[in-house]
């Protein structure tokens, strides 16, 4: 909106005629008149966008001071309240004019040409009043013209406001389009980068593939070559293949009448192997059932013994030298011979290898059904657990453990003939008349009794005795060192590490033939027994004194039983002892038995080497009769 000036805030009095009317003729108190303002010359109408209209600058017409009039005036001027405003006349813009009195300055109100009107001119005065009226009616008309044109700018302004509002409208709505194409463009920008650089790694990947493509064009050529020579090879080949395919047939016939003479062999082999081991087993007869083995144990000093002679060409005879002194003196000393003949003799030199060699062919026949027996005897020191054990090294292991390993090979070979066999091992030694579990691995407190019972069948076993079922010689190896550890033996003053027990491994042996319908049953039997003392060289006391006396006891009740056996009396004691009754199988029945006989080289054992000669030769004599497989 613009704004219009505003007329001056003077109030004019005018003074009626009734006043005078009234018959009061008082002149009023004379009164400051205000300087009529010049015409102002109308702006043209301000265009308004937005809403506003700049300002206008409007000029303040100079005010000048009121001349009081001399002499009564009809019309009152009322008090002043401020300055007048200008008033802008529109009556320019329209080419009128307006005149307007302007009383000079010092002239007072109601003088016209600078002379005071009288009190009694009112005709002057209302003249005077109507050219103000009449001029303020021209500024109001100037006014109200202004005031149109400013109502028809700002309609036009209005329009104008709203055809820029439509503008500004549609220059939004392209300013979205514009920031939506702004933001496709920038995406396809974006994809126009990705496509880029999948185009350049196409590229690569395309200079690769053509490098490969040549390369397998090259290939493809060389295998066209390559296949070229296949074919003529495959030809040659079709060639051969109809020739083998004829001798194929051939063959086919061959074998079918090989298979005919294999299952023929397999019977003759059958019947062989059955011929063997009944020719292996009457061998073993022939040369008796108890079968005995002399082995002298080297001096710990090295050399050889004086009082022991073994013949370099003969190998089944040994000879004791003694010289004895006279007793008179009148005489020359006397040198006496003993000799003894066995089934063989080995001497210092003899190693662990060649005494189980002569033994093996005994082993084997445990395999064939037959109850087999070994075991060791002589006095202490002599040798004998190392005959039967040995050390842990494999030269100088002993009966027992290359006995295991024959027997397991032995079975493998066995089982491509349809054999299958089963073992189980068990280890017991006799300590001072009574029975101890060597397997037992559980407190000692808790160890349980033993004893001996005899079956129907007249098959010896023991009581609450640990049986392991093994399958491999590993396993009867490390049931072996468990025995070894658990096994009672002490120092004496005639050897350190002195066997003060019997100690007996068995191997139970179960083996089927079922394309044969065979079955074999047998026991190995590996006997360590301890060795015979004498109290006067061993000086045994308190506990080792007991156990001389408990082992020389159950060889004595041995010896009793092998005599009894060779005079073929009709009662044999085996229940003199633990160790009698628990051989009593291998000694006096159904086994086959080979008792190792160790001496001791030193000339101070000559005694007990002599005792230990004269009892082998005695079970050398004794026959038990002859032994029968356990076959069904």
């Amino acid at each position: 909106m613009s704004r219009l000036p505003v007329s001056s805030n003077k109030r004019v009095l005018l003074v009626s005629s009734s006043s005078s009317e009234n018959g009061q003729d008082l002149a009023p108190a004379p009164k400051r008149i205000r300087k009529d303002p010049e015409p102002v010359v109308p702006h043209a109408a301000a265009t308004i966008i937005g809403g506003r209209r700049p300002p206008v600058a409007a000029t303040r017409a100079p005010i000048s001071r009121p001349v009081r009039g001399v002499g009564a005036a009809t019309v009152a001027a009322g008090p002043s309240r401020g300055v007048l405003k200008r008033s802008i006349a529109s009556t320019a813009a329209k080419g009128g004019s307006v005149k307007q009195t302007v009383a000079p300055t010092g002239a007072k109100p109601g003088v016209v040409g600078g002379t005071k009107r009288q009190a009694w001119d009112l005709k002057g005065k209302v003249s005077d009043m109507e050219g103000k009226i009449q001029n303020y009616q021209t500024k109001v008309k100037a006014s109200n013209q202004e005031n149109e044109m400013l109502r028809v700018t700002m309609v036009q302004s209005q329009s104008r406001v709203a055809e820029l509002e439509t503008n500004i409208a549609k220059q939004m709505s392209q300013n979205s389009e514009y920031e939506a194409e702004l933001q496709a463009l920038s995406r396809v920008r974006d994809e126009l980068e990705t496509v880029s650089r999948d185009k350049s790694t196409l590229e690569k990947e395309l200079s690769n593939v053509e490098s490969k493509y040549r390369v397998m064009e090259t290939l493809r050529d060389s295998q066209e070559t390559e296949l070229q020579t296949l074919k003529m090879t495959l030809s040659v080949l079709e060639s051969t293949l109809a020739r083998l395919q004829v001798t194929l047939r051939d063959t086919e016939e061959e074998a079918r009448s090989l298979k005919d003479t294999v299952v023929q062999q397999k019977d003759e082999l059958h019947a062989g192997e059955m011929e063997r081991r009944g020719l292996h087993n009457t061998i073993q007869e022939l040369k008796g059932n108890i079968r005995v083995f002399c082995r002298v144990r080297p001096l710990v000093e090295g050399g050889l013994s004086q009082h022991i002679q073994l013949a370099a060409s003969d190998n089944k005879t040994i000879t004791l030298a003694k010289t004895e002194e006279s007793h008179t003196g009148k005489t020359a000393d006397t040198h006496k011979n003993y000799n003894f003949s066995f089934d063989r003799v080995f001497g210092p030199q003899s190693s662990q290898q060649e005494v189980f060699d002569e033994i093996s062919l005994l082993v084997q026949s445990a395999l064939d059904g037959y109850n087999v027996c070994c075991f060791a005897y002589g006095q202490t020191g002599s040798g004998k657990t190392y005959t039967m054990e040995g050390d842990e090294f494999d030269v100088s292991r002993g009966v027992i453990p290359r006995a295991v390993t024959q027997i397991f090979r032995a079975a493998e070979k066995l089982e491509a003939q349809g054999w299958e066999f089963t073992f189980t091992a068990s280890f017991v030694e006799i300590y001072n008349e009574s029975l101890r579990d060597l397997l037992y691995s559980g407190k000692a407190s808790m160890r349980p009794e033993h004893e001996i019972r005899k079956s129907p069948d007249n098959k010896v076993t023991i009581t609450n005795l640990s049986y392991e079922r093994v399958c491999n010689e590993d396993q009867v190896l490390g049931l072996i060192m468990l025995a070894n550890q658990n096994r009672s033996t002490a120092q004496t003053t005639q050897n350190d590490r002195s066997s003060r027990s019997h100690s007996v491994f068995q191997l139970d042996i179960e083996g089927v033939n079922f394309g044969r319908d065979l079955k074999c049953k047998s026991t190995l039997c590996l006997v360590d027994l301890a060795g015979s003392e004498r109290m006067l060289k061993s000086q045994s006391q308190g506990e080792r004194f007991k156990e001389m006396t408990a082992i020389n006891g159950s060889l004595s009740n041995l010896g009793i039983v092998i005599t009894a056996l060779a005079n073929k009396e009709s009662f044999v004691p085996y229940r003199n002892s633990k160790l009698t009754y628990l051989l009593q199988g291998c000694l006096g029945g159904n086994s086959k038995t080979l008792m190792f006989v160790n001496i001791a080289p030193e000339s101070d054992s000559f005694g007990e080497t002599m005792n230990s000669l004269r009892f082998a030769s005695k079970v050398n004599g004794c026959v038990i009769g002859t032994a029968s497989a356990n076959k069904k």
